[in-house]
């Protein structure tokens, strides 16, 4: 199969379910139960732990209680496990927040949507002080000024000079991954542009016994910012439901892309829908999706078993953390103000193929993205690399890198991991 793993890095309609026959099948979803029962009676925001996974025995959301998520330092996934049933009555909302809207004087703070629970952030508008050009979205399908990103599709474009954002992910959510951030709009100096839109959350719902959707699951991409330099709407998240069965009527997943706006003479792109995946022996649902098809099948692994994973080791020589935070204002590494460009970004892969070719992204906070090559060398359970990158020394930057590659004796769809880091560099 087709893999794409990937590392980043920042620098300062309605579906109505068809029965078959009976089963006698049933799914594990190998949940401890540590956790105990959820049953929230007023609307609750959790804090994820590090993880992204709770090990509940059963889960009940009532109707009018919405559930939301404070997202941990490396923004994973939600992830609930069941022993028993998981009834949804009520809102689970891992949605995005919208870009900013356009500014008529000179903003130096982020206006960047915010991406949800596994989610990527959208780009900061530009405003003229270090770049005229919008921020590109956080991502693999963070989409460039004025653009909406992709995931499912490839992101939306109108009048912008950015690249929509590129589709990603496979159909099997495994691994789990949100949505991208739109692209920031562009701008002289003396205004500020609209931020782009955060990208949707992601979650997996895993009961070994039934699953009741009355309720909603909401993972929107965020809008992007208004005005006549807008930004673009981040891509819609991941929602996969994994149970023994899978019932209910009336319950809503909704995936859908933010959209983008429209200035003068100017507009920007939506986001790329986000994708559904529904793993049941028994489907007798009727859900509301938006028009957007998911795709169906029996049970499968929770969790993708010696997955492949790429990491960014060091960057000029400075070791990246275990847990970075990817945020532009928290730096995780900073760099000597010695430091000159070109910069070796050293990368390390587990069961990834030697000879597999590695593309590095510097996303400047505004200014666009460079791309660089190169390729992985050593063994299938340990490969290694360096490129060399140019980094902006007046801006924040996030640093990126993705492989694409085929596994062997394995059947399957494309694959996709990621983790993020921070670095800071002086002026």
């Amino acid at each position: 199969m087709r893999h794409l793993t990937t590392v980043a890095i920042a620098l300062c309609g309605a579906l109505a379910a068809m029965t078959g026959p009976a089963h006698a099948q049933t799914f594990n979803s190998s949940s401890t139960g540590a956790d105990g029962a959820f049953n929230p009676t007023t609307n609750t925001t959790l804090a994820l732990p590090a993880t992204g996974l709770f090990n509940f025995t059963t889960v009940t959301i009532p109707s009018g209680i919405t559930v939301r998520f404070t997202r941990n330092a490396a923004n994973t996934a939600v992830t609930f496990l069941a022993t028993g049933n998981v009834s949804i009555a009520g809102t689970i909302d891992i949605s995005a927040t919208s870009g900013g809207n356009v500014v008529g004087g000179t903003f130096l703070g982020s206006n960047a949507g915010t991406g949800g629970p596994g989610g990527f952030d959208g780009g900061n508008g530009a405003n003229g002080v270090a770049s005229n050009t919008g921020g590109t979205g956080l991502g693999p399908g963070g989409g460039g000024a004025g653009t909406g990103a992709g995931f499912a599709t490839t992101g939306g474009v109108v009048s912008a000079t950015g690249t929509p954002g590129a589709l990603y992910g496979n159909a099997e959510l495994l691994p789990l991954i949100g949505g991208s951030g739109g692209g920031g709009g562009s701008a002289e100096l003396g205004s500020t542009s609209a931020g782009g839109g955060g990208g949707g959350g992601a979650i997996l719902i895993a009961s070994s016994g039934t699953i009741t959707l009355a309720g909603t699951i909401n993972a929107r991409g965020g809008n992007g910012g208004g005005g006549n330099n807008p930004g673009g709407g981040g891509s819609g998240g991941a929602i996969r439901l994994v149970a023994t069965s899978i019932t209910g009527a009336n319950g809503t997943l909704d995936v859908r892309g933010g959209s983008g706006s429209s200035g003068i003479g100017v507009g920007s792109g939506g986001g790329s829908v986000g994708r559904l995946r529904l793993e049941t022996y028994s489907n007798t649902a009727a859900v509301n999706i938006n028009n957007i098809p998911p795709s169906l099948a029996p049970p499968s692994a929770v969790a993708l078993a010696n997955g492949p994973t790429l990491t960014i080791t060091s960057i000029g020589g400075v070791a990246t953390p275990p847990a970075p935070g990817a945020s532009f204002t928290a730096p995780d590494v900073t760099l000597p103000a010695s430091t000159t460009n070109p910069v070796t970004v050293a990368l390390a892969g587990v069961n990834i193929p030697p000879g597999t070719a590695v593309l590095i992204a510097v996303n400047g906070q505004t200014g666009g993205n460079t791309v660089t090559s190169t390729t992985l060398s050593g063994t299938l359970t340990s490969t290694t690399a360096t490129a060399s990158v140019t980094i902006p020394t007046n801006r924040p930057s996030v640093v990126s890198a993705s492989a694409t590659f085929t596994l062997v004796a394995t059947s399957g769809a494309p694959l996709y991991g990621d983790g993020q880091l921070v670095v800071s560099r002086p002026r």
